[in-house]
């Protein structure tokens, strides 16, 4: 008779995310993903194959639970006008660095090391990075000011806002003044409303 788990892998997942998220997948070593997770080498080689794997069931539960939350946020109808839900993503990113969250964003760091020269990871992060470009786009869609813009300019303007976003998750981990983080945010504004004129 086989011996049951002794932890909730959804737990344990839960837990490599936290140090996935605050070191990086290069340098989150093994050491302390056994830490984190409470885990012996063998329980998690059992349960989860390899560091790979494990990364790739971390970025699928943070797309679901993060990125998930700001495409809601982009495409929310009960904030009528787009551009105030693009301006608080981004205002939503200085409150989290403000409160002592400096961990950026899974995804961006993600996309910004080396592990996203492995096809497979790289694949899930192309896919939550579209998933935030997409509403960007929606948002900008459904803001009064930018109604002529065409589709391959509205397309083009949200890169640019998921370009301006990335970067700001990613200096969110620098440990740059937060006063960096309030300009960007009012960069993101200045381009909205030059967009508009």
């Amino acid at each position: 008779m086989a011996r049951p788990r002794e932890f909730e892998p959804d737990d344990a997942i839960e837990k490599a995310m936290q140090v996935f998220w605050k070191h990086g997948y290069e340098e989150a070593s093994l050491p302390d993903l056994l830490a984190g997770m409470g885990l012996t080498r063998g329980s998690l080689y059992k349960a989860f194959k390899d560091k790979k794997n494990l990364f790739l069931l971390v970025l699928n539960r943070y797309q679901s639970e993060v990125v998930e939350r700001g495409v809601r946020l982009l495409t929310h109808s009960d904030i009528p006008d787009g551009k105030d839900r693009i301006l608080q993503l981004f205002q939503g990113l200085v409150s989290t660095v403000s409160d002592g969250d400096q961990r950026g964003c899974l995804l961006c760091t993600a996309a910004a090391g080396s592990a996203a020269n492995d096809p497979d990871i790289a694949e899930v992060v192309h896919g939550g990075l579209a998933r935030m470009q997409a509403g960007l786009v929606q948002a900008l869609a459904d803001t009064p000011d930018l109604v002529s813009l065409s589709a391959t300019e509205r397309t083009r303007l949200a890169d640019t806002l998921l370009a301006q976003y990335i970067g700001l998750r990613m200096i969110a981990r620098s440990q740059l003044p937060l006063g960096v983080l309030d300009h960007a945010v009012q960069g993101v504004a200045d381009i909205l409303n030059g967009a508009a004129r």
